[in-house]
């Protein structure tokens, strides 16, 4: 299958599990997890940044269009698509794997399952925050919206993990041309 053929697959498939099913687990009205960021941070390394902002955009837009709601998502997603090639340049090692020799961010080009879980933790976190601060637009109670961070990033952070198992992305290696 085309690389273009699976990422359109796996876009509509974040989405339709973000609406049909993660939206409706409400924990005490405090937490929900978000997974369909993770369509951005499996995107190619080799993706043009203004591309990386604009999927970024729609992908939120999408979100935002089941929700009725005036682009927080978009705006949660263009910032994991910002920070994105910043922060794969601090998690990528420098030795060996790196972003010219493998195709996607996943366990193996980051040099481990363990870093690749904080790249994908402090994006959740940043995800997160954005959202949680556009939605609110105050800071009545700095813990609760703290616990509400961190509790949806734990959440969403485990379930990119159950993903990564699930679906296991092998980290082709793409020889360099010169």
């Amino acid at each position: 299958m085309s690389l273009i053929v699976k990422t359109i697959l796996r876009f509509f498939v974040f989405v339709l599990l973000q609406v049909y099913v993660l939206d409706n687990i409400h924990l005490h009205n405090m937490v929900t997890p978000y997974l369909y960021f993770l369509f951005i941070l499996w995107l190619p390394f080799s993706i043009n940044r203004v591309l990386l902002l604009a999927i970024g955009f729609v992908l939120g837009f999408t979100i935002d269009s089941f929700h009725h709601q005036p682009g927080y998502h978009a705006a949660a997603c263009v910032l994991v698509a910002y920070l994105r090639p910043f922060l794969v340049n601090i998690f990528i090692p420098q030795r060996g794997a790196n972003e010219a020799s493998y195709e996607a961010p996943s366990a193996t080009s980051m040099g481990g399952m363990l870093s690749y879980l904080l790249f994908a933790a402090v994006l959740t976190f940043f995800h997160n925050a954005w959202l949680f601060i556009l939605q609110a637009w105050q800071f009545g109670d700095v813990l609760y919206f703290l616990v509400k961070i961190l509790i949806s990033t734990a959440l969403s952070v485990v379930l990119v993990f159950i993903t990564e198992l699930l679906f296991v992305r092998k980290g082709r290696y793409v020889s360099k041309r010169l």
